[in-house]
């Protein structure tokens, strides 16, 4: 990838944000990964002085469900970017009476409830386990937490994501179920990202965006398409003001940071055993660490 393309910073839109608002200098680009095509065309510009490089996560035209969209393919792009830090704006329903639709849950953990879809890079010769007991990165949220606060948005430092498959919303005896478990809120994709971000060594970090209560709730009705819609539009718009915030604030990626250094110790077959074919196929994630044949 040439170098005026770099970028150091992501941000992968969810439902309702599917551009980057005063992205200067847009350019489209497509980046081949070994794990097919990533959701939609990467567009990289300049915001508040950094280069950045946005993704709709499930495409510009919403097209994609949370069980299409090709993670590996979304995280594996922006590796070979040279990105360090990925910004999450996503969609979620509360499961708590005092996190509201159009409150922002700056989420430190998260419960799989969709373990089917691909959330590794590796295997086919090569085992290798990270560390995931904190998924979030510490830095990154942080400055998320900072940024909302600076924003006027109503945000909560800290939270369990609860991922599910989709793309049916929950029964109510589901979600009566996950009440009962210490889940803030309830989304389809931001695990994956997590998983695999952590894998790719970038620095990961969630903007839950409430829209609905889900369908716990006994006064709220139940979530429809109307009232999501209108607390997506308002959800992006705050989304958007968050992420020029933690720009204007982030520096460069610091020491107290471990997500950069997340392989160092989780790769477990000997590296003269790794097939060469598996080695020049995951060269930006583990050239690093493997010397290629």
């Amino acid at each position: 990838m040439p170098a005026r393309r770099s970028v150091s910073i992501a941000v992968i839109g969810g439902s309702g944000m599917y551009a980057m608002a005063g992205l200067e200098d847009p350019q489209e680009v497509l980046v081949e990964t070994p794990f097919g095509a990533h959701s939609d065309g990467l567009v990289l510009g300049r915001l508040e002085g950094h280069r950045v490089a946005f993704l709709a996560r499930h495409g510009k035209s919403h097209n994609l469900l949370p069980g299409e969209i090709n993670y590996r393919a979304n995280v594996f792009a922006l590796k070979k970017l040279g990105v360090e830090r990925i910004l999450s704006a996503s969609a979620v329903g509360s499961m708590r009476e005092d996190i509201h639709p159009r409150d922002v849950v700056i989420v430190d953990q998260f419960i799989d409830r969709a373990p089917h879809r691909a959330a590794t890079f590796f295997g086919q010769g090569v085992a290798a386990h990270v560390s995931f007991a904190d998924p979030v990165c510490p830095e990154l949220r942080s400055l998320l937490s900072r940024a909302a606060v600076g924003c006027g948005a109503r945000a909560r430092d800290g939270g369990t994501y609860l991922c599910i498959e989709g793309p049916a919303f929950s029964t109510r005896a589901e979600s009566r179920l996950y009440r009962s478990w210490p889940v803030d809120v309830i989304g389809m994709t931001n695990l994956h990202e997590a998983k695999l971000a952590r894998e790719a060594e970038i620095c990961y970090a969630t903007l839950a965006l409430v829209t609905d209560y889900d369908c716990w709730h006994d006064v709220e009705e139940a979530v429809s398409v109307d009232a999501l819609l209108l607390n997506l539009r308002a959800n992006a718009q705050t989304a958007a003001a968050i992420v020029r915030e933690v720009l204007r604030q982030v520096a460069p990626r610091g020491a107290a940071c471990a997500c950069g250094q997340s392989l160092r110790q989780a790769i477990i077959t000997p590296h003269a055993a790794i097939p060469p074919e598996t080695l020049r196929r995951l060269a930006p994630i583990l050239g690093r660490y493997v010397r290629l044949p």
